[in-house]
């Protein structure tokens, strides 16, 4: 087999994957189409009879701790049946505001503890299964340190546990900051992507969805039936969600129920909660999909769970595709393969599975879809630079490499006016090494570019655009940090 013909097949490949995964939105509209009535049935009202522990996992959040639980204590809940939990593992001056702040609420009356551990074993799972031992509430509710729930939290979600088998209901997140850049704008319309079509509709359709990490509320029995926090991932939020749901437990998901909070306004910053998230559901994978198969689960839950669990493999293709575009030109203008790569037409599909996606998730939840939707080139360039940063997140949780949880820094920031470039935690924030290599990266995908133009290859044009946009993007807010706040 010649070079070329190496080259050829790892390349269909890789498309080939890619268009297997993007087509799983043409599945996802199916259901959402087929079960759009098949909506939760909640009580009619809540008693609030029963103790609520709320939990909240800290680790250096001196900006947002007091707002955080200042909108704990606002929430419209009997005072006598609320416990909150500051699960607080800092080690910079969070700890004293955390402090002061809970002494002033227990002043107020409210049964609130500020617990510290002496290391962070564990990291947010440790201190959420620490918290839990002495937990008295018959429900568990978990919020991050950006998260601030709406007064009517607990009466809008305890009404959905209305059968003894509901373990865990989420809500769906909201962003206070979507309008502050161009960066958040294309954060929020990727996760929607996930919170408005594929919770729902996964939801909706009998398949396992999982808890987000934050913005729900948790039975305490499931948790501990489900065999408590596990440490040894670092999505320890999918990891409980599927062992639970393999244990029957069932879980509703409030699409138009919504929580704010805020998303990361820089690109070290996001790069360092997508590895963790990406990593951390590789080590979910491997750790849950055995268990997935031998159950007694049904063939199309099994068949759901397995694309949810294995979803983030699209990245090392989407960088192989990126790498082999190159030569591809240049071996399509100097061989006999032109029917072959008409035949790789029919992959422009994951394109269009991928565009309708996003489409809906914005148009089902917002009057001004058409001023968001028009980012949705820009996600796509963003999601292939995001590409080489992922790649080594599923490569680190294939090998089984241990990494620490690393935080994703708050900074307050709402509006544009606000600035966060003299913020502790950015000037903190180190420079991701990975970004000389995206540079390089840009450059050659630039060459893709001159060629496509050079042998009039139009089609090909707008894939080298977004590879050299995405990679140029990513690289160039990763290194120039001080400049940001004007690039964006």
């Amino acid at each position: 087999m010649s070079l070329d013909e190496i080259i050829l097949f790892v390349y269909f490949f890789s498309l080939l994957i890619l268009l297997l995964f993007s087509s799983h939105g043409f599945i996802m509209l199916f259901y959402h189409n087929k079960y759009a009535r098949n909506v939760p049935k909640p009580l009619d009202d809540v008693d609030c009879a029963d103790i609520v522990t709320i939990q909240l996992p800290l680790y250096n959040e001196l900006y947002v701790v007091r707002r955080l639980i200042n909108s704990i204590c606002s929430i419209d809940y009997p005072k006598d049946k609320i416990e909150i939990q500051v699960l607080d593992d800092s080690t910079d001056e969070t700890v004293n505001i955390v402090e002061k702040v809970v002494k002033e609420k227990q002043a107020l009356g409210f049964d609130i503890q500020h617990i510290r551990r002496d290391n962070r074993v564990g990291f947010k799972a440790g201190a959420l299964k620490e918290g839990l031992k002495t937990a008295k509430g018959k429900f568990v509710a978990i919020f991050d340190a950006d998260f601030m729930p709406k007064p009517d939290f607990l009466k809008q979600t305890l009404r959905y546990f209305s059968s003894p088998k509901v373990g865990m209901v989420q809500s769906r997140w909201e962003h206070l900051n979507e309008d502050y850049s161009m960066l958040t704008k294309v954060q929020a319309l990727a996760l929607n992507g996930h919170f408005v079509i594929e919770q729902s509709v996964r939801n909706k359709a009998g398949f396992f969805i999982q808890f987000n990490g934050t913005a729900g509320v948790w039975r305490k029995e499931c948790i501990e039936d489900a065999g408590n926090w596990h440490t040894d991932t670092l999505t320890e939020d999918l990891d409980l969600s599927y062992r639970a749901q393999l244990k029957g437990w069932k879980f509703i998901y409030l699409r138009d129920f919504t929580t704010p909070a805020e998303l990361p306004l820089e690109m070290n910053a996001l790069k360092a909660q997508q590895f963790r998230w990406t990593k951390g559901a590789i080590e979910t994978m491997k750790k849950t999909l055995p268990l997935v198969w031998k159950s007694k689960v049904s063939l199309r839950i099994k068949l759901q769970g397995t694309f949810n669990l294995t979803n983030n493999f699209v990245f090392p293709f989407i960088l192989m595709a990126g790498i082999l575009n190159v030569p591809l030109i240049f071996i399509k203008n100097s061989g006999p393969w032109g029917n072959i790569f008409n035949l790789m037409a029919i992959f422009v599909l994951a394109f269009v599975s991928s565009f309708l996606f996003y489409f809906y998730a914005q148009k089902d939840v917002h009057t001004d879809w058409r001023k968001k939707i028009v980012y949705f080139p820009l996600f796509m360039a963003g999601s292939m630079g995001m590409a080489l940063n992922n790649t080594r997140a599923v490569i680190e949780g294939l090998l089984n490499r241990k990494s620490a949880f690393i935080r994703t820094p708050k900074y307050k920031v709402m509006k544009k006016g606000d600035s966060f470039t003299k913020n502790k935690y950015f000037k903190n924030t180190k420079v991701d090494k990975s970004a000389i290599i995206e540079l390089m990266l840009a450059f050659y995908c630039l060459i893709g570019v001159v060629a496509s133009i050079y042998f009039l290859e139009v089609a090909a044009i707008p894939f080298h655009l977004m590879f050299f946009l995405g990679f140029s993007l990513i690289a160039v807010l990763s290194l120039k940090r001080s400049t940001l706040k004007k690039i964006v």
